[in-house]
């Protein structure tokens, strides 16, 4: 899709579809000047309680065909109800709401592209309240983008009959501010690519996992090497190079299935930051997950293919990366499986020595993730990277503790910590900081190895990030812990791209 900006305005500027914003029972200004050219079309649609005063409510208006007029279609779209009588301060929330609506409602209308008057706001004298900043033009365009990428997003592959590809494939952000437009133009490119990297995720996170298999990932990185413009390089190791690193704990996983486990780096390096050390991000990529000889219950179990978003979400980020000619160094590890019985599955009980030198007692093979990440994340040492972020989802404990909305989020490194939940703030994709003790560390303790790979049922996304924390001492490291983000049960049933948005604004901004 193509985001554009330019200085022009709705009585003029030519597109199939004009969007124009109400706040409250307020016409803003392009709607304003439509409403005046049209006979009162738009305040009515307010004035008869057409339009609600919820944000994101909205109401399309086909236009008589006159050889002059610019716009064929317009649709007015609701910011919400003011707190006050006069009241110009606009709520991100509100604002998000709004322009979700607007993204989903263009990406099923017949038209090709459409102008989007909401800079409006700024001409009004209005501002938008984000947590505890004031937000301006560029979050604003850099959201709108995210917005119609992810609402025209598919999933096409494995349907006889697949649903319609939208029309839509042209964004204008249109101002009559020449100043603020120089600020929208760098945000669009990046939401655009934020957007892209977070459908990539979804996509990869959605194939079955017939087709999502590790040597999948392996080639879909050589896909997405071969199309960076020689900015991204991309190899693997398979267990025999893993066997070579005494990557045990790692190859206690794929040897029960008939798939060979495979080691994905990719490596990023924009043009300023070659040099610099990079910054390494770990993905879990189990790309289907039974349990193993723990085997889990039947109900559901088909959403265990989305046990690779972890990995899926480094591939959308290293996208997005790719696609905004981002000026950082970042080096991806997806550490790709599946976790299978069969008669040469590892069993609870068994003991195994990971690559760091360390033995793990398996009493849960259903406690996988962990197993390749703590190899991959002593893999990682060889990068001297300057910040190390794993993503996994990891732990049902961990939705028990934050439901959906946010990712739960463990550090080593305060600092490192606190960018991430930065990031998750700017781009709406929050993160929630839980506590790495020492004395939950204590439950992993084991009669027969140097630990376990579970620590028993209290506190079970806590232990887990404590055993990983074992393997990541020799630089700063955080674990996002994404079970309960990472994709959507019931008749909402798919992945949800994150958390892509948080870690490419934390890399732009490391």
């Amino acid at each position: 899709m193509l985001f554009t900006n330019k200085k022009s305005d709705v009585l003029s500027q030519s597109t199939q579809c004009a969007a124009v914003f109400a706040y409250g029972d307020t016409l803003l200004a392009s709607a304003d000047a439509i409403d005046k050219q049209q006979g009162g079309a738009l305040s009515a649609l307010i004035t008869n309680h057409d339009l609600k005063d919820k944000p994101g409510s909205k109401r399309w208006i086909t236009m008589p065909v006159e050889p002059k007029r610019p716009y064929q279609r317009v649709m007015l779209v609701q910011l919400g109800k003011p707190t006050g009588k006069k009241s110009t301060s606009l709520s991100s929330d509100s604002l998000l709401t709004a322009l979700s609506a607007l993204a989903n409602a263009l990406s099923h209308a017949p038209v090709k592209d459409a102008a989007i008057y909401i800079d409006d706001i700024f001409s009004a004298g209005m501002s938008i309240q984000h947590g505890d900043e004031t937000v301006g033009a560029g979050w604003l365009a850099e959201q709108l983008a995210v917005a119609c990428q992810k609402a025209c997003y598919r999933y096409t592959e494995t349907k006889s009959k697949p649903d319609p590809t939208p029309s839509l494939n042209k964004v204008i952000y249109t101002s009559v501010d020449a100043n603020r437009l120089k600020l929208v133009r760098p945000a669009l490119i990046k939401g655009s690519a934020i957007g892209s990297g977070i459908n990539y995720t979804r996509q990869l996170g959605n194939l079955p996992p017939n087709i999502c298999t590790p040597d999948y990932l392996a080639e879909q990185a050589k896909i997405l090497a071969a199309n960076s413009e020689k900015k991204l390089t991309a190899r693997n190791l398979n267990q025999k190079q893993m066997e070579k690193l005494g990557m045990g704990a790692f190859l206690s996983v794929a040897k029960g299935s008939a798939e060979e486990g495979r080691l994905m780096i990719m490596e990023y390096k924009g043009s300023s930051a070659a040099n610099a050390k990079p910054h390494v991000l770990v993905g879990k990529g189990i790309t289907f997950d039974t349990g193993g000889i723990s085997l889990k219950p039947g109900g559901s179990m088909d959403e265990m293919k989305f046990d690779m978003c972890g990995a899926a979400s480094v591939f959308g980020s290293m996208k997005a990366l790719v696609e905004m000619k981002a000026k950082v160094h970042v080096v991806a590890l997806v550490a790709a499986a599946e976790n299978m019985p069969a008669g040469n599955a590892s069993k609870p009980g068994d003991i195994v020595t990971s690559m760091s030198g360390q033995t793990i007692e398996i009493l849960n093979t259903d406690a996988e993730g962990r197993l390749v990440l703590c190899d991959t994340l002593t893999y990682a040492e060889r990068f001297k990277p300057k910040s190390v972020v794993d993503v996994a989802t990891l732990t049902g404990a961990c939705v028990v503790a934050l439901g959906n909305h946010a990712t739960g989020l463990y550090s080593n490194h305060q600092p490192l910590a606190d960018k991430l939940l930065a990031a998750g703030i700017q781009s709406n994709d929050k993160a929630w900081q839980m506590p790495l003790w020492d004395e939950y560390q204590k439950q992993l303790d084991s009669n027969f190895a140097d630990m376990a790979n579970i620590g028993g049922p209290g506190g079970g996304s806590v232990t887990a990030a404590c055993f990983l924390s074992r393997y990541a001492k020799k630089y700063p490291w955080a674990h996002l812990d994404i079970a309960g983000t990472a994709w959507h049960s019931g008749a909402r049933k798919g992945a949800t791209g994150r958390p892509v948005a948080l870690l490419v604004n934390y890399l732009v901004n490391a």
